[in-house]
């Protein structure tokens, strides 16, 4: 059987878990630029619109261990019902207080990490499902395909959302966000799952402590972990600042912001479409150390100010450099996960990938109210480039050395 990029896609599940993953991602990424434009012409500082990053991706290291363990523990396709309900209503509230102009950044940041609660609940549910319904020779496969459909709505959300903003401004942007989480509450509706078996529901905690000592005891998550949150924690400044990229170095608006975001996101798409290809050929170690060269290059040479075409191309490259790392973690963590625990490893991964988003996002902003954005993209590039180092000490593990859940 082909284990192509696309061959996945045969299996009507998978298809429709793929399409709820991708509309929700859509909201999200629109949510995103509503929240930081909305800062930005707020006259917000770098470290308060950079909060929008870490209100987005904190709450889902925080919560991914209890929902990884939720994941595993009840019917898979309630627990993404129940969080999308949630969100929406979230939306809907976000928007309302932002055509009645009440939008303190207190509100709007916090509001935000609500919405990140529900994606923390969502996310876990849905990787967990992929294992379930396709055979494993197809499992990476499907893994890159739902981290592509992400990377999709990164890379057309941002630019989309950019344009929502500029024509009806922030509050059309969570209106549309609510209409996002509506589709996939459609699409969850039609597919359904198997129950958990009776007798399989135990204490959330020691489902939890079940995973971590599964984690503490296997060197291969151990590494992926570790690699995982040190990537993104060095890499986040570029995510986290570009409004800022957009207004204070190029002088431009909205629109721009979103091309910005955009040429990150179509990078990522061209990272995720190839990285079946990429992972056939090469080792882990060497996608992760390409990866992280790759971006923080483009990271150090957009800092140099090269204008707003170079600066296009060059997200393109880092993005793609991103999201080749991002799906080995993802990737890896799966593939070395048992099938029971799949949930809990899953979520463990994402709880260190993006609570270094979360984190890196709060501490670049800081650097950059004290020393510039340029100078902020600049240490994050150098920082990158330097990184692929820890390979040396703590390289990952290879892709057919994982054995069958």
């Amino acid at each position: 059987m082909t284990t192509g990029t696309f061959s996945p896609l045969r299996y009507r599940a998978f298809l429709l878990i793929l399409l709820g993953s991708l509309f929700s991602h859509f909201g999200n990424a629109i949510q995103s630029v509503g929240a930081a434009w909305q800062l930005t012409i707020m006259g917000q500082p770098a470290d308060i619109i950079a909060l929008v990053q870490s209100a987005t991706n904190l709450p889902i290291m925080l919560l991914a261990l209890p929902a990884g363990a939720w994941a595993d523990m009840f019917d898979k396709r309630l627990v993404m019902l129940i969080a999308q309900t949630g969100m929406v209503a979230l939306s809907v509230l976000l928007a309302l207080l932002t055509f009645a102009d009440i939008t303190p950044p207190a509100l709007l940041i916090g509001l935000t990490a609500l919405l990140a609660c529900g994606v923390a609940c969502f996310n876990p549910a849905l990787a967990a499902s992929i294992g379930g319904i396709v055979p494993r020779t197809q499992l990476a496969a499907a893994i890159a395909l739902n981290i592509l459909a992400f990377n999709i709505a990164r890379s057309l959300g941002p630019a989309i959302g950019g344009g929502i903003v500029a024509i009806g401004g922030a509050k059309a942007a969570f209106a549309v966000n609510a209409l996002s989480y509506l589709l996939v509450i459609v699409i969850l509706l039609r597919w359904r799952t198997a129950l958990p078996a009776p007798g399989t529901r135990r204490p959330l905690l020691i489902v939890i402590g079940e995973g971590f000592r599964f984690a503490l005891g296997s060197p291969a998550i151990r590494t992926v972990l570790l690699r995982a949150i040190s990537f993104t924690l060095a890499g986040s400044a570029a995510w986290a600042l570009m409004p800022l990229v957009a207004t204070q170095m190029l002088g431009k608006g909205s629109m721009t912001f979103g091309l910005l975001l955009g040429a990150l996101g179509l990078g990522a798409v061209i990272g995720a479409a190839t990285s079946t290809w990429f992972r056939q050929r090469f080792s882990s170690e060497a996608i992760i150390r390409g990866a992280g060269l790759i971006y923080g290059a483009a990271c150090v040479c957009v800092a140099l100010g090269v204008g707003l075409v170079p600066t296009l191309a060059l997200l393109v490259l880092g993005g793609a450099g991103w999201v080749q790392a991002l799906s080995g973690f993802a990737v890896a963590g799966q593939m070395w996960a048992p099938a029971t625990l799949i949930g809990r490893i899953t979520a463990m991964v994402s709880s260190l990938t993006f609570g270094g988003i979360a984190l890196g996002s709060w501490l670049w902003g800081h650097f950059a109210t004290a020393h510039g954005v340029a100078s902020a993209l600049l240490a994050s590039g150098v920082l990158m480039i330097i990184l692929p180092l820890i390979g040396l000490i703590w390289p990952m593990p290879r892709h057919e050395g994982a054995q069958p859940a």
